[in-house]
């Protein structure tokens, strides 16, 4: 790797991560050694890169550093090229403009002569079967989460009883042609997971929940990795 592309990758390692970085770390990324991290660090600093060194713990950047645009590497817009694939084939169709979009973008970036990558991929997906005539609409559930509003939505049970439920959308989870909410519910005053497809009238209210979002997500992480050690240690 390049010095060049070495520095401007440390950057993106630091900007992906909330969390203080180690340099052996990065150096186990960057198949380099500590010593080359160390001085790389120390070259970006001196190009008034906001890095700082957290004693103990590793190495943050400023929230609001803003990099200069970069021409994306073949294999860097093949990997965006599969995760729009596979937005733009999900039911939810508001997400999958927006994925269509995203890579139209993604092509005008590039130089003509790397376009290939993108009309002719070496990456591909099977096809998601879903419902006939099967939608899904996240949109007011992205707002309610980016804003941290409460939302209020009836929601269908098995049993086809139907429920008012006020929520703190923290995060939603996809997989094939399902969309999971997982927000706090103040009716059972607990964690739950909502099914999309059961879920009607949302709608967006100004008041915020009284707990952090953060906060929530990992008490949600906490119990999904409990959950997974004690299946576990049922196999």
């Amino acid at each position: 790797m390049r010095s060049t592309d070495r520095l401007f990758q440390i950057i993106q390692i630091l900007r992906r991560t909330p969390r203080p970085v180690t340099a052996a770390a990065i150096a186990e990324e960057l198949e380099v050694s500590r010593r080359t991290v160390y001085r790389d660090i120390a070259d970006l600093i001196g190009r008034r890169v906001p890095i700082h060194d957290t004693a103990g713990f590793g190495y943050t950047l400023d929230d609001d550093y803003e990099m200069r645009p970069l021409a994306l590497s073949p294999d860097e817009t093949e990997a965006l090229a599969l995760g729009a694939q596979w937005v733009s084939r999900h039911p939810d169709q508001a997400l999958a403009r927006l994925a269509l979009d995203a890579l139209s973008k993604v092509r005008l970036s590039l130089p003509e002569s790397s376009r290939t990558v993108l009309e002719q991929p070496a990456l591909g997906l099977k096809s998601i079967a879903t419902a006939l005539g099967a939608t899904l609409d996240t949109t007011c559930l992205r707002e309610a989460i980016r804003r941290w509003r409460v939302v209020t939505f009836n929601y269908r049970a098995l049993d086809e009883t139907i429920s008012q439920r006020h929520v703190w959308p923290i995060l939603l989870g996809y997989e094939d042609t399902r969309c999971l909410l997982i927000a706090w519910c103040e009716e059972r005053d607990v964690l739950r997971h909502f099914r999309l497809e059961r879920m009607s009238h949302m709608e967006i209210r100004e008041r915020r929940p009284l707990k952090r979002r953060a906060d929530l997500m990992r008490q949600w992480r906490a119990q999904q990795e409990k959950a997974m050690e004690a299946g576990s240690r049922k196999v």
